[in-house]
């Protein structure tokens, strides 16, 4: 509804928002954004983070372009960045289970910093040249009267729903989620549970770097910077609940789309840049608030419902 109300005022604000090219333009913007908020909810869902993820995408952009230019194809290039991701992924996922570290806050601000420094180190600190033509025309391309990169998010869109919905390893998600003792006791098993999305929010990022060198024709070291903030404010836009258990794949998406809107309209109103840091920031803020405030409502109908029955 947030969304509806906002895109019906920009289109009276901006004579220019609501045309056709403005609105594909804003739906390849955001592509990267939705693609690698849909991991990061899976990570939310089970009361943790990733920060990780903008500098796991700028890893993994940067072996996609070095394979590319060691003779590699298209599929080894794909192959390498979605890899890259996943391993990244994984070793986050691996070292906050069986690591017994206190919160994953920990190791994804490591593998940050980690992957950042490898991808600068690899790329001599500059973007490197070139991809393959199936990766420039599914980042630059349209289909169907799609952008390509709208079509993957679609499609990764689809997966996830589909395992999450309709799949035990979905629902164990939000049991973890909801109630990390009670799912030990049902006999889930939390470990892996974690660790799988740790690696899928890895994957994510790795199709993120897929679309984003598509779209550059280019790998770099300086790609995903503060992605990690995007992701998660689509997420908690999108109504997810940091106390884990909570929320849902498409909202996810409809506040990634958001924070695309939101951006978009600030630059047609020639808003200074550096405030479109600031507009985020507050409605993240906002959005944690809303969350707080609502579970609270929900507590006390709960208690009120419960002296009611007895």
């Amino acid at each position: 509804m947030i969304l509806v109300l906002l895109i019906v005022a920009l289109s009276f604000s901006s004579p220019y928002f609501a045309t056709a090219r403005n609105v594909s333009n804003i739906l390849a913007q955001t592509a990267v954004i939705s693609v690698v908020a849909m991991g990061q909810h899976l990570v939310i869902l089970t009361r943790g983070i990733d920060l990780s993820v903008g500098s796991n995408l700028a890893l993994a952009s940067v072996l996609g372009a070095l394979c590319f230019h060691a003779g590699g194809g298209s599929f080894a290039v794909v192959a390498v960045m979605v890899a890259s991701g996943a391993l990244v992924g994984a070793i986050n996922g691996g070292f906050y289970v069986f690591g017994r570290l206190p919160h994953p806050f920990i190791i994804t601000l490591a593998t940050l910093s980690i992957a950042k420094g490898l991808a600068l180190e690899l790329a001599d600190g500059r973007a490197i040249p070139g991809m393959p033509a199936a990766i420039s025309a599914l980042g630059q391309d349209a289909f169907a009267g799609l952008p390509g990169s709208v079509l993957v998010v679609l499609g990764v869109a689809a997966i996830l729903f589909i395992v999450t919905r309709t799949m035990v390893w979905g629902r164990w998600i939000y049991a973890v989620g909801g109630g990390p003792i009670a799912a030990v006791r049902m006999g889930i098993p939390v470990s892996w549970v974690l660790v799988s999305t740790y690696i899928i929010a890895g994957t994510c990022a790795g199709v993120g770097a897929v679309i984003l060198a598509g779209r550059t024709d280019a790998g770099s070291p300086l790609f995903g910077n503060l992605l990690e903030l995007d992701t998660i404010a689509a997420v908690i836009i999108g109504g997810a609940s940091f106390l884990g258990g909570r929320g849902h794949l498409g909202n996810a998406l409809i506040g990634a789309i958001m924070i695309g809107v939101i951006r978009n309209a600030l630059n047609l109103l020639n808003v200074n840049i550096f405030f479109q840091l600031i507009v985020i920031g507050v409605v993240i803020v906002v959005a944690v608030e809303a969350d707080v405030l609502r579970n609270y409502l929900e507590g006390r109908v709960r208690v009120f419902q419960a002296g009611r029955a007895q």
